[in-house]
């Protein structure tokens, strides 16, 4: 999951994740060298948070939706 510490859509995935028992790694695009420019890369050239990679597959939730999250992460 990459996020920013400013990001409120980064900070509802989050609660949505540690409420549902669901682990993840967060890589803050702030912080790790060459972490914004992958984001960019994914999302078409813009910093899109929070942005998340699955088994390969990347997906951006900003805005935040829980739905789509939930559909993103196969729990319909």
């Amino acid at each position: 999951m990459y996020t920013t510490t400013w990001c409120g859509d980064c900070r509802n995935a989050k609660r949505f994740l540690n409420d549902n028992g669901i682990p993840y790694v967060e890589i803050n695009i702030e912080e790790h060298d060459n972490a914004a420019e992958y984001v960019m890369k994914i999302n078409h050239g813009k910093r899109k948070v929070p942005t998340f990679e699955i088994d390969g597959r990347a997906f951006n939730l900003s805005p935040y939706d829980e739905r789509r999250f939930r559909e993103e992460l196969g729990l319909n």
